[in-house]
C-alpha cells in the first residue's frame, strides 16, 4: 500500500524555484511509487527536451528510447492523447507487454519489466511526462498507483506553472501594439508575407502594409527581424 502522499504534496508546494521543484520529486518520489528508475522530461515549445532528470536510467536507454522507442510507446500515447497517466496493462491487452515493439526494443534490454507515465500539463497543454520503471521481478503497477501518480502530476502541473508565471518578466514593447497591431505581429513572427497575413485577417495587403509602418514606428525599428526581436517571449 503507497504511503500517504500529503508530504510530497506539502514539499511540491513550497518549492520556492522550478529547480528546487524538480531536485524534490527527484529526490522523495521512489519512496512513495517503489520504483527503480524514475525521470522529469520537460519539453520546449519544439517538443525537445528542455530538461532531463533521471535516476537510475542510463543515457544509452535515453538515446535508443528517444530513436525507436517514443514513437511505439502506447503508454505515452496514451498520456499524450488524454492528459492522464497510464502503465502498460491498462492500455494494452491482458500478457500482450512483453510481446509489445517497446518492450522488445527498448525496456527489455534495460531491464524494464514494468512502465508508468503521467502528465506535467501547462495552458492545456502536455509541456512534459514523469516516467517511471520496475525493475527485476516485482509487480506491475495497479490502479491505486495510477491514481497516486495523476495526483501528484496535478500537484507538480499547479506549482510549475506558479513558478513560471512568477519568473515571467512582461514586454512593455507589446503594451504599445492595439491587439489587431499583436495579431500581424504574430503572424508576421512566423514568416507570413503582407498578403498572407492579410488573408488569415481578412484585411487588405495594403492594411498589412500600412499597419507594420505603425508598428514599426511605435517599437522605433525598422525591419520584421528587429521587430520580432524585440517582441520575443511575448508572441
Amino acid at each position: 500500500m503507497l504511503r500517504s502522499l500529503y508530504p510530497l504534496f506539502q514539499a511540491i508546494a513550497t518549492a520556492p524555484t522550478e529547480q528546487e521543484l524538480r531536485l524534490r520529486f527527484m529526490d522523495s518520489i521512489s519512496d512513495y511509487f517503489e520504483v527503480q528508475r524514475w525521470g522529469i522530461y520537460l519539453l520546449n515549445p519544439d517538443n525537445g527536451f528542455d530538461s532531463v532528470d533521471t535516476n537510475g536510467v542510463s543515457d544509452t536507454f535515453i538515446e535508443q528510447y528517444q530513436k525507436f522507442g517514443k514513437s511505439i510507446d502506447p503508454v505515452l500515447r496514451y498520456v499524450v492523447q488524454y492528459h492522464a497517466p497510464a502503465h502498460e496493462e491498462l492500455v494494452l491487452p491482458d500478457g500482450t507487454w512483453k510481446q509489445s515493439e517497446l518492450y522488445q526494443r527498448c525496456c527489455s534490454t534495460y531491464d524494464h519489466e514494468h512502465i508508468m507515465t503521467g502528465p506535467i500539463v501547462g495552458q492545456g497543454q502536455l509541456i512534459g511526462t514523469v516516467n517511471f520503471a520496475r525493475i527485476g521481478h516485482v509487480p506491475a503497477f495497479n490502479q491505486l498507483d495510477l491514481a497516486s501518480l495523476g495526483a501528484v502530476c496535478t500537484h507538480f502541473s499547479a506549482r510549475l506553472a506558479e513558478l513560471r508565471k512568477q519568473s515571467f518578466v512582461p514586454n512593455p514593447m507589446i503594451d504599445r501594439l492595439t491587439s489587431r497591431e499583436i495579431q500581424i505581429a504574430n503572424l508576421a513572427a512566423k514568416g507570413l508575407t503582407n498578403a498572407e497575413i492579410g488573408a488569415e485577417l481578412w484585411i487588405t495587403q495594403n492594411s498589412v502594409k500600412q499597419a507594420l509602418k505603425r508598428m514599426f514606428r511605435k517599437l522605433e525599428v525598422s525591419a520584421r527581424t528587429e521587430m520580432v526581436a524585440k517582441l520575443r517571449d511575448t508572441l
